[in-house]
């Protein structure tokens, strides 16, 4: 791990004033192994692409996924030669999804990735293959925790919005 980014989260449960989630979740990126797919969230991160964007989906036990930038399109920052915004293929599938607080790709199938992931909450080995991994949570584990815990609806979305506030990459130094 080479580069480290953060999502600073912001979660107010509407039926109680005093139950809020709030914090930094610091993530390593597996940039040596699935370089293209590390560089499009980092660049994400980093052009604040993700400030204000939601977890749009939660399912208590196995993963959190945000990253919808265009409501619905969940395109990636990876262009083409005419600057059209593009999905990329799959990377690798050198890594595997054999423990929890992991960094994925979420994708409508094989080579449809885009701007959308999903943090693991448990080992998930039913996805090898079909997602990649590329991230690992190092810090903030007990935010995902709560924050897997929090109502929705009947389609997995959260009933009260859980917001990124802020996210960008930090220098290695700064983790020294």
């Amino acid at each position: 791990m080479r580069t480290f980014t953060y999502l600073d989260i912001e979660h107010q449960d509407s039926r109680f004033e005093n139950n809020v989630i709030k914090g930094r979740i610091i993530i390593g990126l597996y940039d040596k192994v699935v370089p293209v797919t590390s560089y499009n969230f980092a660049m994400m991160c980093q052009q604040k692409l993700l400030q204000n964007t939601i977890f749009h989906r939660v399912i208590n036990k196995f993963m959190l996924q945000g990253g919808d930038t265009k409501q619905g399109t969940g395109m990636s920052i990876i262009r083409d030669a005419l600057g059209n915004v593009v999905q990329f293929k799959d990377e690798n599938f050198e890594l595997t999804h054999s423990e929890p607080y992991l960094l994925c790709m979420a994708n409508r199938g094989p080579n449809t990735n885009g701007s959308q992931f999903f943090i693991t909450t448990v080992n998930t080995p039913h996805l090898d293959g079909k997602h990649v991994v590329f991230g690992k949570v190092l810090q903030g584990m007990e935010i995902v925790d709560q924050l897997q815990k929090v109502r929705t609806s009947t389609r997995d979305k959260p009933l009260d919005s859980i917001k990124i506030t802020d996210c960008g990459i930090i220098p290695v130094d700064d983790l020294i």
